[in-house]
């Protein structure tokens, strides 16, 4: 008897054995599923179901965690009558540490002028610090980020004077704020995916994420970890100039999208070679056109967003970066965390409340300096060409362990890096485990010792446990990157997918770089 196919086969034909199989090839998979019947058979017909397809399976559970992350910021936005009956938010007895609750976004709303519908960065106000002199202080976050606050401010304002259900202002603020912010980690979440590869299925592990359930609505964060997602993914097919478009757009929401470009920039360093413009597997100098297409683009349009801001409002635009050079060690910091336990005063000494750091400045910078150019030497001599994620990750983390600032939603930044650069779940869902659990001494140190809260050295003592984890974290990247036999995305003949104009290129017999750069031992063909 003849069998017909109820519907046309699908164009994509691979067989089980190119796809990646999580539930047999990771051991915590595996024990997983055996709440629903253990791993995949071996005659199992694999990428054949018409809706849950893998990014439909992510973006479920992205959906889920990001409702559970704002259910875990809902306590903070309670209303409640004052003494005097007006209603407004319900912070009363730091219910914002004992809820652990907290967001920056609901106080911004009133410390930034957003309540009286200001523009960012033209609002002026004066506020009185420590010493009780007065200072002018503007909106402290860089253009995009400032300007989302604002369109978010605008459409809260508009929903409050329509006939929608209504709301404190500042809660429905918040509300359209974290509707943008689900909106950006979802993006993140599709370009992840789509830079995995055959290893979909290590995306997972972002959107399951417990860092995704305490600092989803922290922060503005996930804007920034969706233009850098989005940036890499136009690495990856060869679009160096949208991918500095879109790195640029992350560098004005937050910073660190532009550290990317470091990474890109060693790795087609070392691949230049003065060849045949015809190289088919675009070697050569066409690498590092590429990189210098993607700084171009990044720089220009950086530029482009500032500039009107810049121009127009001066003072305004310097503010972030006058907040971030007068700023202390914050006490998530690593030098905090040493004059927490040692009583050390800084390299600064006592300092008062609008001093500026200038010792701990240049050393934070020189410190993340020296470990570039060791992670610049790791990407240039490494036997084999180390893959891109591996080394922006490395940069990243470098970066947040020798800043004088870790606030706790930057770990965001971490969780695409990591898991494309270091695919192993269990040792990643232990480090976003010990990442997510310091907000709650965090949360009881900010509540005083007076209201029952923990003392200092609880809560510096959690950020040392987390600051020792991505060190293991970065020590098994460098691992893999001289042994990349035990790297898994390199395994059945892989050799970078975010590679772009890298990928599967050789390194040149006779490179332009000096001895002391060049690779200690000729790359495996790939």
């Amino acid at each position: 008897m003849l069998y017909e196919s109820p519907a046309p086969l699908a164009v994509d034909l691979r067989s089980v054995d190119d796809r990646d199989k999580p539930s047999r090839t990771d051991t915590l998979t595996a024990q997983l599923c055996d709440l629903i019947g253990g791993p995949v058979g071996d005659h199992a017909v694999i990428g054949r179901v018409r809706f849950w397809t893998p990014m439909r399976v992510l973006f479920a559970f992205t959906l889920v965690f990001l409702a559970l992350s704002w259910f875990g910021k809902a306590a903070c936005i309670q209303q409640a009558p004052d003494e005097n009956g007006v209603l407004g938010l319900d912070w009363n007895d730091g219910r914002q540490y004992v809820a652990m609750c907290y967001s920056d976004t609901v106080p911004l709303y009133g410390a930034e002028r957003l309540d009286q519908g200001a523009f960012p960065y033209k609002k002026q106000w004066m506020d009185f610090g420590g010493d009780g002199m007065p200072q002018a202080r503007y909106m402290e976050y860089p253009v995009v980020s400032g300007l989302y606050q604002y369109t978010a401010m605008g459409i809260a304002k508009a929903w409050k004077q329509s006939a929608l259900p209504g709301a404190l202002e500042v809660v429905i603020y918040f509300n359209v704020v974290a509707f943008g912010l689900a909106i950006a980690w979802l993006v993140t979440i599709w370009a992840s995916a789509l830079l995995a590869g055959r290893r979909i299925w290590d995306v997972a592990l972002m959107a399951l994420s417990p860092l995704v359930l305490v600092h989803a609505f922290t922060n503005f964060d996930t804007l920034a970890t969706a233009f850098a997602a989005g940036g890499l993914l136009a690495w990856s097919r060869r679009r160096p100039v949208l991918a500095g478009v879109l790195l640029g757009l992350g560098g004005a929401a937050k910073l660190y999208p532009l550290l990317l470009l470091g990474p890109i920039l060693v790795l087609c360093l070392r691949t230049a070679r003065f060849g045949d413009d015809d190289d088919p597997l675009w070697g050569g100098l066409r690498s590092l056109r590429a990189a210098g297409a993607a700084i171009a683009a990044a720089a220009i349009t950086w530029l482009t967003v500032n500039a009107p801001i810049a121009v127009l409002y001066p003072r305004g635009w310097w503010e972030f970066f006058r907040l971030n050079t007068e700023r202390h060690a914050d006490p998530d910091s690593i030098y905090n965390v040493i004059s927490s336990f040692t009583g050390w005063t800084g390299f600064d000494g006592v300092l008062g409340a609008r001093e500026t750091p200038s010792v701990l400045n240049a050393v934070s910078l020189l410190l993340f300096l020296a470990v570039c150019a060791g992670i610049g030497w790791i990407g240039l001599t490494a036997a084999r060409r180390p893959r891109l994620a591996q080394l922006a990750f490395l940069v990243v983390a470098a970066f947040l362990l020798t800043n004088k600032v870790w606030s706790p939603q930057y770990s965001l930044w971490l969780i695409p890096l990591a898991v494309l650069a270091l695919p192993q779940r269990r040792v990643l869902l232990a480090w976003m485990t010990i990442d997510a659990l310091v907000w709650a001494p965090r949360m009881y140190y900010y509540l005083g010792t007076d209201k029952k809260g923990l003392p200092e050295q609880w809560f510096t003592g959690t950020v040392a446990i987390r600051d020792i984890a991505v060190v293991i974290l970065c020590a098994l990247v460098i691992r893999q990157i001289y042994h990349p036999e035990e790297d898994p995305v390199r395994r059945d003949g892989m050799d970078d997918p975010i590679g772009g104009v890298l990928n599967h290129v050789p390194d040149p017999v006779h490179s332009p770089l000096p001895a002391l750069l060049r690779p200690r031992a000729a790359a495996p063909a790939t």
